[in-house]
């Protein structure tokens, strides 16, 4: 059985009929920035719920994305999505737990990511000039880290900031690929 050969440009003529839906989501993702950075930090419940609302829509995010990918990579979307959907459910289930979950895994999240930035930043200082760019969100990512691991009330804050800041970007990422596959029409 022989497969046919990945063809990158009818991959683009597909999804750039389909550059609208790109559009949708980004502006739906920027409305979602806006209400959790409008959200009262101190609701417990609302930053779950939150949580939940966003984790379904990354969930159909990545099976919409289903679509555009080719090879290997298709079963890992598909894994992601079912994961991020779960996780939304989960999260409307029990909003309590999924708060302690996720101020506990923020923590970690910007320990590693710090780690890994900082060592990234030296190991590739030659061939990269802004090397120290990485750098220094290394050790930003780093005082985060041990800064979430002492305070509740600050976790609550760094969580709702993060959140908001991820769903930014999310948005601008989907608005640019939009107007960029438009642009191959």
């Amino acid at each position: 059985m022989t497969t046919a050969p990945y063809d990158p440009a009818g991959t683009a003529r597909m999804l750039s009929k389909a550059w609208w839906i790109f559009l949708i989501t980004g502006i739906l993702w920027l409305i979602m920035s806006l209400i959790v950075f409008r959200m009262e930090l101190g609701t417990v419940y609302a930053i779950s719920i939150l949580f939940g609302v966003i984790a379904i829509a990354a969930g159909i995010d990545e099976f919409l994305s289903l679509g555009a990918v080719h090879g290997g990579w298709k079963w890992l979307h598909g894994f992601l999505g079912v994961i991020f959907v779960v996780a939304g459910i989960v999260a409307f289930a029990n909003p309590d737990w999924t708060f302690l979950a996720l101020a506990s895994i923020i923590g970690w999240w910007f320990l590693f990511k710090g780690i890994l930035d900082v060592i990234a930043a030296f190991a590739l200082k030659r061939a990269n000039e802004l090397w120290w760019i990485q750098l220094i969100v290394g050790l930003i990512e780093l005082g985060l880290a041990f800064w979430v691991a002492g305070n509740f009330r600050e976790q609550v804050i760094l969580l709702v900031v993060y959140v908001g800041v991820m769903c930014l970007s999310k948005g601008i990422t989907d608005i640019l690929l939009a107007f960029r596959l438009r642009g191959l029409r």
